[in-house]
């Protein structure tokens, strides 16, 4: 069994309050577990609203495929116009780990 994580650190646009940013943030997460069928939570950046960090997750029995599917979720976030995608944080564990 492999497990990857990558974490998104988001500046979203013009965004005046943490209600905005909630119309912008559920979406992207909406989207992302339904395109990609992976687990996603808003896991910090709280209570500012113009900044956002998401947590991606996935399990699967190969490694190749976690990394695809962290890729494709990076790909698509960084797509989105609404938002600039800051950093990225990948961690891959597996069986020996």
């Amino acid at each position: 069994m492999f497990v990857g994580a990558l974490e998104f650190d988001l500046l979203l646009g013009d965004i005046r309050s943490l209600k905005q940013k909630r119309s912008v943030v559920r979406p992207l997460v909406a989207e992302l577990r339904k395109r990609f069928e992976v687990a996603v939570a808003e896991a910090g950046h709280l209570d500012l609203h113009r900044r956002a960090l998401l947590g991606v997750a996935v399990v699967a029995a190969d490694s190749e495929h976690v990394r695809d599917v962290l890729d494709e979720c990076e790909r698509f976030v960084a797509g989105r116009p609404e938002l600039e995608l800051l950093s990225t944080h990948r961690r891959l564990l597996g069986p020996e780990d």
